[in-house]
């Protein structure tokens, strides 16, 4: 029997979480190996494990994998989440690096200054519905159940898991797209999706001051500094 995936990061969302929605998507069990101190971050460095001395690392079919986007790719290509052709899998790949785009402003909210925050807070709003989300309402508006092809893929996934995102931040940010509402109740639904979101699952809840405590005994980077070098922080987070 295969080994279970291994993720090493730190106990929180960043980077992994999509990681973590598209192996609960595809039903793979996974064990996590969180960091907790600079120590261990540098030991694996020491050891040759992070190619690019970054996390988030994940180890399956025996490798090390790094860098995001290859190992969500992996992943999605691995259990069938990638479409059925080089078609599906480039409208797969750009509507997915679209939603990155909105992912990683919303990603780095929990490291601005406070009297940012709501400026930020109508960034978010303002791109999710004036950019980005009426994007993927016209695509499901043909009457599609899924973003591309007739079945789910690593797009439809992380389409759930951003609007998860963006309601956290303005809870009725969907009200001007009845086909997103739609589309996130019936993805909600489907068994291995529900199972993810119910309590005690290994998603990760919004980042707090706890965590973002906690990442600083790791990555040593003073709370503003990441909103104001993104450029760089973006790699680590």
């Amino acid at each position: 029997m295969a080994a279970k995936p291994k993720l090493y990061y730190f106990n929180g969302r960043g980077r992994m979480e999509s990681v973590r929605w598209l192996l609960a998507a595809a039903g793979v069990e996974y064990e996590e190996v969180f960091l907790e101190t600079a120590e261990e971050l540098q030991n694996l460095i020491k050891d040759g494990e992070l190619l690019y001395h970054q996390v988030p690392m994940v180890e399956i079919d025996g490798m090390k994998m790094v860098q995001t986007r290859a190992i969500l790719r992996y992943i999605a290509a691995k259990y069938n989440l990638y479409g059925k052709d080089l078609k599906e899998q480039l409208l797969i790949d750009m509507y997915v690096e679209g939603m990155r785009d909105l992912y990683d402003i919303i990603m780095l909210l929990p490291f601005a200054l406070p009297e940012d925050q709501e400026k930020n807070l109508s960034i978010v709003a303002e791109k999710a519905t004036q950019r980005f989300f009426p994007v993927y309402e016209k695509v499901l508006k043909d009457g599609k159940n899924y973003l591309v092809g007739n079945q789910l893929s690593w797009a439809d996934v992380h389409l759930l898991e951003l609007i998860l995102m963006a309601e956290e931040c303005k809870s009725d940010i969907l009200l001007a797209f009845p086909k997103l509402q739609e589309f996130k109740s019936r993805v909600s639904k489907l068994p291995r999706i529900q199972k993810f979101l119910q309590p005690g699952s290994q998603r990760k809840p919004p980042m707090d001051d706890a965590c973002l405590e906690a990442l600083q005994k790791i990555f040593t980077s003073p709370k503003g500094l990441l909103l104001k070098h993104s450029s760089m922080s973006l790699a680590y987070f």
